[in-house]
């Protein structure tokens, strides 16, 4: 690293408010300690990736290189300080920071003339064979360390350690353990309280005068156990190597212990803008209620959240370990902007997406995508290792981590691995036609049990899976929503005022709320306005059909067509029908705040969800719970292919989104209920809902994935 980049380096990136830098030594330290130990300290760094790992060793940059070639559970460093103190490296690329270098090596007179002037001391045996750099090191046995030999290392103008009673090395005056560090920590603005310093040996002891948070370990070299003097900073614990390390970390706060519940998700329940944690705008779905479920001190659940968060510009300031503004656990795994667009925007929604919406023909693969897919899946394998205690039941969400039960079964069979999808599950010979169908299906089959918003969803997985083993455990169980929170809300609109029809609007209002997305079906929707205004003259000027469709997350080319098509709809039927002030689309590109959401169902006659497939619809039964608790009578028109409709089925006027004829007639007859039957109507679909309540159903799959090992005919639907 030139010194040019090195200095917009550091103006680059500002000190974190949440600075945590662990530097330490190698041999008898962070490699110290039986293999248990190190798994621990592993396990714990990767659940802390926000903790800076320094090494500061004697070793030289080679023997560094192999190493961390050798040892999976020595873990990645942001920089080394090599060569007891005269080397500093840029572990990014493993280069050489020269600018830092060339101050610590300054009065360096090289190699060469130290051996020439310590030639004369036989005592002194070099030690060949081992790369050193800014350094002259040799072996020299503790009685012949002598007066002498010092004096002609002062005369070089040069600075010794000697350490374990075996190593003596000549650095440059300005070289050391220490030196470097605080030359580190300068640039990069560390303070002394953010960095823990562990060592075993003397030529760590410069570490420990910096006035940094320290741990000396339990087989440290008794000279530096009498030469650090006792300090509430320095920890001295009885254990030796990873443990003691292990033990600083936790005793200094920086580390949590493993939970015995670990939520997967692709994304965390709580979104990060503008440098604060924000909530969801709607109090149901996946995100609130977990987020609530966790988030309770007394919901009895030793959980956290592992989820990936992309991360913004290099070195920005960003969130790590809890949620202060809902106390939820959270255990964020970075993930690059463009790994995301190839995993999440690419794989995700082009390729495996297609497949659970029952649409083989739409089905794309990129190998650079299917490549990301796979690292994120496998960094969340690891992500999840980390965070689950021994015995840890782990809970997975949907089809964007199908590949983590595979490999994290492999690394921790000691686990409880569930997998609950929110979306369809898609028919075996649509599944098989995935371009991974294999890949896939080696890895659900290892799962300890799969849930489902429906039976038929699980009947698909069942015998997708057949023949490959023993069939991981099923259970069926619909999510519900937070019906008391609607409830309140929609009367509290009400009384407000908020909620009412516009002086002139038609005596009929049409209403979907759904995300842009061809499996809603919204084309077809608008398709059918035009085919029942052509058909049924009545209605026009006396019906409208609001859209309220939030686009996707910027990056997400799957849905372009979809967008393009949508919008050329509704331009040609509100240009064919319009009259006067009167349009017969109310297109809304746009996401709500969940109580003008609420607005909506109560200002809407029907309810219109026409999704070609869907795990539940949740928006449905909001729409219902919000009628029925203001007294206005509503019609729900639901999509035999939605999963609420197996819940809703006997009181929705069920419609077919594959006929066109189908879903003119099911609209038209809602349209055409009279007061009575709707209010009749929207009483029968409100008695179905139930009062299983979100949280509660949270609870019951945990203790499912809990339960039974897996049996070729095991369901608990």
């Amino acid at each position: 690293m030139s010194e040019r980049t090195w200095d917009d380096a550091v103006v680059a990136r500002p000190p974190s408010p949440e600075l945590r830098v662990l530097v330490t030594d190698l041999d008898g330290t962070l490699l110290g300690g039986d293999r248990a130990a190190r798994q621990r300290l592993r396990r714990a760094l990767d659940r802390h990736p926000e903790i800076t790992v320094v090494f500061a060793t004697g070793r030289g940059l080679p023997s560094i290189r192999t190493r961390l070639a050798r040892d999976p559970l020595l873990p990645r460093p942001r920089w080394i300080i090599a060569d007891v103190g005269a080397s500093v490296i840029d572990a990014a690329g493993m280069a050489h920071v020269d600018a830092l270098e060339a101050e610590l090596r300054t009065g360096w007179p090289g190699a060469e003339r130290v051996r020439a002037a310590l030639r004369p001391f036989t005592a002194l045996v070099h030690q060949d064979g081992v790369p050193q750099d800014g350094r002259c090191s040799f072996f020299l046995a503790p009685e012949h360390l002598s007066p002498e030999i010092t004096a002609a290392v002062a005369r070089l103008g040069c600075s010794w350690t000697y350490s374990a009673g075996r190593f003596f090395d000549v650095l440059p005056p300005h070289a050391g353990k220490g030196q470097a560090l605080q030359r580190l920590a300068d640039k990069l603005q560390w303070p002394a309280s953010g960095l823990l310093v562990a060592g075993d040996s003397l030529n760590d002891l410069s570490l420990f005068q910096l006035g940094a948070h320290g741990v000396i370990m339990g087989n440290a070299e008794p000279a530096l156990l009498d030469q650090v003097p006792h300090s509430e900073l320095v920890h001295r614990p009885p254990l030796e190597g990873a443990a003691a390390i292990l033990d600083a970390l936790e005793r200094v706060g920086w580390v949590r212990p493993p939970r015995s519940v670990v939520v997967g998700y692709h994304r965390p329940p709580v979104h990060w803008s503008q440098g604060r944690w924000r909530r969801p705008v709607s109090p149901n779905g996946i995100l609130p209620t977990l987020t609530s479920v966790l988030g309770d001190a007394t919901g009895g659940l030793d959980a956290t959240w592992a989820a990936a968060l992309v991360e913004e510009a290099p070195g920005a300031p960003g969130p790590h370990g809890s949620a202060p503004a809902t106390g939820l656990p959270l255990a964020l795994l970075p993930v690059t902007p463009e790994r995301w667009a190839g995993y999440f925007h690419g794989a995700c929604k082009e390729t495996l997406w297609p497949a659970l919406m029952s649409q083989p023909q739409l089905i794309r693969r990129a190998p650079s995508h299917w490549a990301d897919y796979e690292a994120v899946n496998a960094a969340f394998a690891r992500h999840l290792d980390a965070h689950a205690a021994d015995g840890a039941t782990v809970w997975l969400h949907d089809y964007n981590l199908w590949l983590v039960p595979g490999l994290l079964s492999a690394r921790r069979p000691d686990l409880r691995i569930g997998l609950f999808h929110h979306t369809p599950f898609p028919s075996p010979d649509v599944f098989r036609r995935l371009p991974d169908a294999e890949q896939l299906i080696g890895s659900l089959a290892r799962l300890d049990w799969a849930g489902f918003h429906t039976a038929a969803f699980a009947d698909n997985f069942r015998r997708l899976l057949a023949g490959s083993g023993p069939v991981p455990c099923t259970g069926v169980h619909p999510l519900g929503i937070d019906r008391t929170t609607v409830s309140v809300l929609a009367r509290e609109r009400v009384g407000a005022g908020a909620a009412h029809r516009t002086a002139g609007a038609p005596s009929r209002l049409v209403l979907s709320v759904e995300r842009l997305d061809y499996a809603k079906a919204p084309v077809h929707k608008v398709r059918a306005v035009d085919a029942l205004l052509e058909r049924e003259p009545r209605w026009r000027g006396r019906v409208r059909f609001r859209l309220v469709c939030p686009p996707p997350e910027p990056g997400i080319h799957a849905y372009d067509a979809t967008r393009t098509a949508l919008e050329a709809a509704v331009a040609a039927v509100n240009n064919r029908w319009r009259n006067g002030g009167w349009e017969p689309v109310d297109y809304l590109p746009q996401a709500l705040p969940f109580p003008q959401v609420v607005d909506e169902y109560l200002a809407a006659d029907v309810f219109w969800v026409t999704s070609v497939a869907d795990g539940m619809n949740l928006a449905a039964k909001e729409y219902v719970t919000a009628r029925a608790a203001t007294g206005r009578p509503g019609a729900l028109v639901l999509s035999r292919h939605a999963g609420a409709a197996e819940q809703l089925a006997a009181a929705a006027l069920l419609t077919d989104p594959h006929s066109p004829r189908d879903l003119v007639d099911t609209l038209h007859r809602a349209l055409s209920l009279t007061a009575g039957q709707r209010t009749a109507h929207t009483a029968a679909l409100a008695a179905l809902l139930g009062d299983h309540s979100p949280a509660d159903w949270a609870r019951t799959i945990v203790a499912e994935i809990r339960g039974p090992v897996a049996g070729p005919a095991a369901d608990t639907g």
